[in-house]
Formats: C-alpha cells, sequence, structure tokens
C-alpha cells in the first residue's frame, strides 16, 4: 500500500493530491481515448510530454494501480500500459473536463478540437460512460 501525504482531510483535496498534477488525466484520458498502450505512443502524442515526466507519472500511477504494465505477446521486450477498473473509474471525470472544457473554454479557445465525445454528450451521458468503459475493455481484453 502506498502511503501518500495529503494535504488534508477534504476528499476533493485528496483525490487532486494523486491525479491534480499536469498530466496524470493527460495519460489516462490518452489510454481510454486515444489508444496510447507504449511509451512511444504517449511520447509521440500532441501534448509531448518529457521523456522523464512520463516515465516518472507511468510508474505512480501503476503503483497507485490506475494502470497496470504488462508485455505485448508478440514482443516480450515492449512494456504495454493498460487501465485498471480504478484508472477505468476516472472515466466520468475525463467525460466532465471535456464538457466543461468546451463549454467554459472554447470561446477562449478557438482552435481547441470538438472531441467526439461530446457529441455524444447530447445523448445520456451514463450511456457514453459507460460505451467508452465497456469498448476500453473490449478492446484490451486480449492484451
Amino acid at each position: 500500500m502506498i502511503h501518500k501525504n495529503f494535504r488534508c482531510n477534504c476528499p476533493i483535496t485528496s483525490a487532486l493530491d494523486i491525479v491534480g498534477d499536469k498530466w496524470s488525466l493527460v495519460i489516462i484520458k490518452q489510454m481510454l481515448l486515444q489508444d496510447c498502450l507504449t511509451f512511444k505512443d504517449f511520447s509521440e502524442s500532441t501534448e509531448a510530454i518529457a521523456p522523464n515526466i512520463l516515465s516518472a507519472r507511468l510508474k505512480t500511477l501503476e503503483k497507485l494501480k490506475f494502470i497496470e504494465k504488462k508485455k505485448i505477446p508478440q514482443n516480450k521486450k515492449t512494456n504495454i500500459y493498460v487501465l485498471t477498473e480504478n484508472g477505468l473509474s476516472l472515466t466520468p471525470i475525463i467525460v466532465e473536463l471535456a464538457m466543461w472544457s468546451d463549454h467554459n473554454l472554447r470561446p477562449i479557445h478557438e482552435k481547441m478540437d470538438l472531441h467526439p465525445i461530446l457529441d455524444a454528450m447530447n445523448q445520456n451521458k451514463m450511456e457514453v460512460i459507460n460505451r467508452l468503459q465497456k469498448e476500453y475493455k473490449i478492446k484490451t481484453a486480449t492484451l
């Protein structure tokens, strides 16, 4: 069990102590929505996470059991990273951040992409969250 120094006993602040850094939710989002599996996938993404920071965040997310490191069956040298149930449980937060950003930041960030999940938000939000989680599990089931 990891013992983390939490700033206080507030559940929101405590959650931010774990996933409130600049990169953790980006990595989770990349895994969930952009099919990032390998270190190379993450490092070649448009977010351009520095290799040392990426390595540190992947290790932390693994220690916290948000992700699991595995080997590709066909290539035992390459590590892949897969979301655990804990990691997948962050899906509603990713969806809410996308919706909040679209509503509040689009006026000041005109070049922001319209993410496909935002189109689906006009439907049932929980349906979209459940679909994203199910699709991820299907994609990664054989890894």
